[in-house]
């Protein structure tokens, strides 16, 4: 079952089209940064951005950066939104569950073909930001001569820059959970993948506003969007791991509520459509 909904998901024109423009956007910062005099050069201005013009190969993790909190979300909701109110919406959901298949098996399924659609949206980003980041930034050394990379001015080895790379990818997922159960969770309530989507990035937004709210601040540290830039701290030398671990634990915890909410929901719902 898994595997057919993965196969759906790769012949969807509106999957790559959806990972195409993502790619697209860090692209083309990267050209505008190389060729205009807008960006502050290598030593100056913020010290992530100025590390990353002395270095391309540090351009995945900003690119990660630039579409965690507006683009990659909306993907991401669009086709959790879709993948149980797609069905219903063109009145195939009651045939798939006509065939032996139970309905947590088919749950899990889409559950998967999201995950895998998160996870291969950000393994493209960043293939494509390095190939943008080394070509049109180069990766040449920084004023020192050196090739410092972390925030607090020490030099990474090759071998680091690509672990904490790597983990910044699998951070960049794993805080796409929230938005992506919620949008699953109203994917098994509605008939229509927009609304569901609607539902998922209505999350986004409330959370971003009260993030920024200091009347709010009771519930900062609970909120799903509190720690998304959290992975500039993997940069850091030594890794300061407090707010990443924040963040993974509110996204589990998100996810774990919303998903056993969304099984619970479409193993008891009168499926007519």
């Amino acid at each position: 079952m898994t595997g057919v909904e993965l196969r759906k998901l790769a012949l969807r024109p509106r999957t790559w089209v959806s990972v195409g423009l993502l790619c697209a956007l860090p692209v083309v910062v990267a050209a505008f940064l190389a060729t205009s005099e807008l960006a502050p050069r290598p030593g100056q201005g913020p010290a992530f951005l100025s590390a990353v013009l002395g270095n391309g190969q540090l351009y995945p993790a900003a690119a990660l950066g630039i579409v965690v909190p507006i683009f990659l979300p909306v993907a991401v909701c669009v086709v959790a939104g879709d993948a149980v109110a797609g069905e219903a919406q063109a009145g195939t959901l009651r045939y798939l569950l006509v065939r032996p298949v139970g309905r947590t098996r088919l749950l899990v399924a889409k559950l998967f073909a999201v995950l895998a659609f998160t996870f291969g949206a950000v393994i493209a980003v960043a293939l494509v930001s390095f190939a943008a980041g080394t070509q049109l930034l180069g990766t040449r050394p920084d004023a020192l001569g050196t090739t410092t990379a972390s925030l607090s001015g020490t030099s990474l080895s090759p071998q680091e820059l690509l672990v904490r790379t790597l983990l910044v990818m699998a951070y960049v997922s794993v805080s796409m959970l929230g938005v992506a159960a919620l949008a699953l969770l109203l994917s098994t309530l509605v008939d229509s993948p927009l609304v569901a989507a609607l539902g998922g990035l209505a999350l986004l937004v409330a959370s971003t506003v009260l993030v920024g709210l200091d009347a709010a601040s009771a519930v900062h540290d609970l909120l799903p969007t509190r720690y998304w830039l959290a992975w500039v701290d993997l940069f850091r030398d030594p890794v300061l791991w407090t707010d990443v671990r924040r963040g993974v634990l509110v996204q589990l915890g998100w996810a774990g509520v919303l998903l056993a909410a969304a099984w619970a929901s479409f193993t008891t719902r009168d499926v007519t459509s």
